[in-house]
């Protein structure tokens, strides 16, 4: 995912650093290039041949080391970098950098990066609080810095409060943010529905269905990572919904209709891949559902058909894009349902394929506008959630 990127780790000191092994772990298992920056302090709390073994490159520390083969070495890796990302990021450091100090091996490649840098603040909450760190931290976004907010839980010395950096995971999905994909999405806004509604049947027990959200999530986090502006409409899912998008909940498919037909006047491409009852309770009053010799008789009545209303009232440069899964007659339900909804394009996929439909983390679509029909080979939903893009991005220009 990350072949041909270079990521900076700039390492200071704070007991958080022994967290970086983790990260850098993870960047290369996605075949990234990783360089190690360190301060002096940050060698007290991990050891350099730690994060070479990881890396496969040598951690750099001292400005004037001769051990190396000549380059000015903080420029030749600010010239190679894609992001640095500073973490953990201790009070010292974001002053120095902050005021333009740069006085050792890690503060001086920093500034000669040209790239986007993110900042991981990590040190006692006190500390994070006080006006002249803030100060500091304000400055750097001033001159576009990113700052990673610190987790609130137990710090080093007992106290509980903010200052904790985050677990790798997060800290790598500001990483792939920045350089993942590239960003030809930017300025579009998104949006995606994914997971199962749930209709109440009584206090206790409600209709739904097997979706569990993966597809939808997936379609967010690659209209996110190519730079689009991504709102998320979620009922029950069984997957967390990805960083940096903004998520609605909701529970019913009337929830459901009424975020989605709130928000979608301003969207330029939506997606519907939630999987929506069908049918509500008439009645959903546990007194007055109908009960003999042990059955349960219960009046349904259809709930709104969101894409249909979409296609309804689609503004002129909006695309809209459904889901179609199928037990049968796959294609030709699906190009129905292209027609009737007024969709411009219709993803379309059987539960009887080997790889495909609910709870996967794979699928196998089938593409379908009004001109053509596109199959997908067996992928990740990931990279159908992107091949769905680059489809709907060719056919918007």
């Amino acid at each position: 995912m990350l072949k041909g990127k270079t990521v900076v780790l700039a390492v200071t000191g704070s007991i958080a650093a022994y967290k970086i092994a983790d990260l850098a772990r993870r960047l290369m298992k996605l075949h990234c290039t990783v360089h190690v920056l360190m301060t002096q302090n940050a060698t007290n709390f991990i050891h350099p041949i730690t994060l070479e073994t990881l890396t496969q490159n040598r951690c750099l520390i001292d400005t004037f080391d001769r051990n190396f083969q000549y380059s000015v070495e903080h420029v030749a890796i600010a010239k190679q970098a894609d992001v640095v990302m500073i973490a953990p990021a201790s009070a010292n450091v974001i002053g120095k950098i902050a005021c333009g100090i740069a006085d050792d091996m890690l503060t001086t490649t920093v500034m000669a990066c040209p790239c986007r840098k993110i900042v991981a603040p990590a040190m006692n909450h006190n500390m994070f609080h006080d006006p002249i760190v803030q100060d500091n931290i304000e400055k750097l976004r001033r001159f576009g810095y990113e700052i990673v907010e610190p987790d609130r839980g137990m710090l080093a010395n007992g106290d509980i409060g903010d200052g904790r950096m985050p677990e790798p995971p997060v800290l790598l999905e500001y990483i792939l943010r920045e350089i993942a994909c590239e960003k030809d999405m930017i300025g579009r806004r998104v949006l995606v529905t994914a997971g199962a509604t749930r209709e109440p049947l009584d206090p206790v027990r409600f209709l739904t269905n097997h979706s569990s959200g993966k597809m939808g999530v997936a379609l967010a986090k690659a209209a996110m990572l190519r730079g689009a502006q991504v709102t998320l409409v979620c009922a029950h899912m069984d997957t967390a919904p990805p960083p940096f998008v903004r998520v609605v909940p909701v529970g019913t498919a009337q929830e459901m209709f009424d975020a989605v037909t709130d928000l979608a006047p301003a969207q330029d491409i939506i997606i519907k891949a939630a999987a929506v009852a069908d049918y509500t309770p008439a009645v959903t009053a546990a007194d007055k559902i109908k009960k003999s010799d042990g059955a349960l008789t219960l009046e349904l009545t259809r709930t709104q058909d969101i894409l249909k209303y979409l296609g309804a009232h689609k503004p002129e440069g909006q695309f809209l894009c459904g889901f179609s899964m199928e037990t049968t007659d796959v294609l030709e339900n699906s190009r129905r349902k292209l027609a009737s909804k007024n969709a411009d394009m219709i993803c379309a996929n059987s539960l009887r394929t080997e790889g495909a439909g609910f709870g996967t983390d794979t699928n196998v679509i089938t593409l379908i506008t009004a001109d053509t029909d596109m199959e997908l080979p067996l992928m990740s939903k990931e990279g159908a959630a992107h091949k769905i893009y680059d489809e709907i991005l060719e056919r918007m220009v």
